[in-house]
């Protein structure tokens, strides 16, 4: 009888999966029963609840949001995804306050968050592809330009886009990546390096006052690639007038013009455009191409800040080419990080 009531008293208080499941039921139990009965659980937790129907509100319908005031709607835009991080905060202040209606209310930004970012939680990445291209903003106060040079040819790009070239730091440049480019053109503060031939180097004008913006026709082995690249303006927050972003808006429509009259099928735009795809102010360039992030990416494929990525404003994005993979690369001495893309060019039959 000892010994049965020893092998009794083991099994029931082991440390197994069961106890455990046991454990957490008496838990979720208790927490239950501080709510059963409750009249208040509906009537509690009203302002929680309207906090979060007004964010999910927002996220749904952030292109209705003007940009008359501060360009807000904007604003709001180029960190959209990170709104996502409210729903948590929201979900807690709901247990705290033991509100179902609150609890109920939190379902709808979860719901649309996931419905906006869902996809690009999961990675799309695809094999093959036959070009690699790579843009960095390499940032005209960069204390080391010849390291930053060769962490970005050791990337294996085929054609390589820089912004925010000094001219200073153009001769580095071309030293430290001439033993990997054959070929390459510099406009103004942005330039280009290929390993294939380049023909049909122009300035692009982006009504600035100087270049900021080129286009040459790469001639790769799968066949012609037109190639942009682009430094559109800066953008600031300011206290008393927003997010100022106007000449950055009217240099995208002029950039979108640019494009749009481009003859050859195959195009790609790489750089560094102060914006990100959902910010509608950049809808004469991401109206007519797709983000290779957003297509092909593994994640959000945040570029800047480099020491704390927060949003992609540095972006590749195509028209005509198959989108095959897009990641971003290891920090370099820039405040940008570089991003990547492997695409596949398609052919006259294809």
């Amino acid at each position: 009888m000892a010994q049965q009531a020893y092998m009794t008293e083991t099994d029931n208080g082991g440390s197994g999966p069961e106890h455990r499941g046991t454990r957490l039921r008496r838990l979720f139990d208790r927490l239950v029963s501080g709510w059963r009965g409750d009249p208040r659980i509906w009537r509690r937790g009203l302002v929680v609840a309207g906090c979060a129907v007004l964010l999910a509100v927002i996220m749904l319908l952030h292109a209705q949001i003007p940009n008359a005031v501060g360009n807000l709607g904007s604003l709001i835009e180029t960190f959209l995804p990170w709104l996502g991080l409210f729903v948590p905060v929201l979900l807690v202040l709901a247990l705290v306050r033991r509100s179902a209606t609150a609890l109920i209310a939190v379902l709808a930004p979860t719901v649309v968050w996931f419905n906006l970012f869902g996809g690009q939680l999961s990675d799309k990445t695809v094999t093959g592809g036959d070009l690699t291209v790579v843009t960095h903003n390499v940032n005209a106060e960069n204390p080391d330009p010849a390291g930053t040079a060769r962490d970005v040819a050791a990337s294996g790009a085929d054609v390589l886009a820089l912004e925010e070239l000094s001219p200073a730091a153009v001769p580095t440049y071309e030293k430290a990546l001439a033993s990997t480019y054959r070929y390459h053109a510099v406009e103004g503060t942005v330039g280009v390096w290929s390993k294939y031939p380049l023909s049909g180097v122009r300035a692009v004008d982006l009504d600035m006052g100087w270049t900021r913006a080129m286009r040459a026709t790469v001639t790769a082995p799968a066949g012609q690639v037109a190639v942009y690249v682009a430094h559109l303006p800066s953008v600031r927050v300011k206290m008393e007038a927003g997010f100022t972003a106007r000449q950055r808006d009217r240099s995208a429509d002029y950039l979108g013009e640019a494009i749009a009259h481009e003859p050859l099928r195959n195009v790609v735009l790489l750089g560094d455009l102060n914006g990100t795809m959902n910010d509608r102010a950049l809808n004469a360039v991401t109206s007519q191409m797709r983000s290779t992030q957003g297509a092909v990416g593994s994640g959000f494929g945040f570029s800047w800040p480099a020491s704390f990525p927060m949003a992609r404003i540095d972006q590749i994005m195509v028209r005509g080419l198959e989108p095959q993979s897009s990641w971003t690369l290891p920090e370099t001495g820039s405040d940008h990080l570089p991003v990547a893309a492997r695409v596949r060019v398609a052919t006259s039959g294809s």
